[in-house]
């Protein structure tokens, strides 16, 4: 009698909301001449309750994160009429590439407590400094400088209403990669919001690499570091010599 009484209400349970994200190729070539590209990632909800869809109160959210690389961020002051490094701080596994799309702005889709604790967001993200012993002002200091760089340099983006349904459950995220976007492993995540309340993510990877000559040139730089510099070093001294020669007076 317990199981049949039971059984009603759990088939009347709804199911949970999901989302799926995926990328029409997995790999994207660059070559020197790159001047910067749109990026489509399409996604579709699963089990969305078509009342709240209707009412446009289902919100998503996507990245695409660059890999991280430490990275060092300096201050300049002049000194006696010279411009000068005189401070510094490291920061470690620092995504060097973040480009948002959302269907609504920041504000409008859930509290600033859940982009902290999503990490969601370029203003969210952690920058952990190597040395956490300097005092939390310098850090702060240098990680606004840091993150104001990053978008200075088109970096780090956000695209308001880059994510479009197409339908109740499909959608379409438009980002941005950057002229100078890195090459290696990138990854795409997809938050699903509803009425403010974060459901569920997806992710996928998406691997930029050069192509063409410039491929050539990175790979030997990084396999055969010693002789490439020592190519680049004989180059410049040779094509200086002829330089002098052609452009002498006497």
């Amino acid at each position: 009698m317990l199981v049949a009484a039971a059984s009603p209400t759990a088939a009347q349970t709804p199911p949970v909301e999901g989302i799926q994200i995926g990328l029409s190729t997995d790999a994207v070539s660059i070559t020197a001449g790159f001047s910067g590209a749109d990026l489509t990632i399409f996604g579709s909800l699963e089990n969305p309750d078509p009342l709240v869809a209707r009412q446009g109160r289902y919100d998503v959210i996507v990245v695409l994160e660059g890999p991280p690389r430490p990275v060092v961020v300096r201050r300049k002051d002049r000194v006696l009429g010279v411009w000068i490094n005189l401070e510094s701080e490291t920061f470690e596994n620092v995504p060097v590439s973040y480009s948002v799309a959302t269907t609504r702005p920041l504000q409008d889709i859930t509290e600033p407590n859940s982009y902290k604790q999503l990490s969601l967001g370029s203003a969210n993200l952690y920058m952990k400094p190597a040395d956490e012993t300097d005092s939390p002002a310098t850090i702060e200091e240098f990680t606004a400088a840091l993150r104001d760089r990053k978008k200075a340099t088109g970096l780090y983006s956000e695209n308001v209403g880059g994510v479009q349904f197409l339908s109740q459950n499909l959608f379409r995220a438009t980002v941005r990669l950057a002229p100078d976007v890195p090459v290696g492993t990138h990854k795409a995540r997809a938050f699903l919001f509803k009425s403010g309340m974060f459901i569920k993510e997806s992710s996928a990877q998406l691997e930029i690499r050069k192509s063409g000559f410039e491929q050539s040139i990175f790979r030997v730089a990084h396999d055969y570091s010693f002789l490439y510099g020592v190519f680049a070093v004989s180059l410049a001294m040779l094509t200086g010599w002829l330089g002098r020669l052609v452009f002498r007076k006497d």
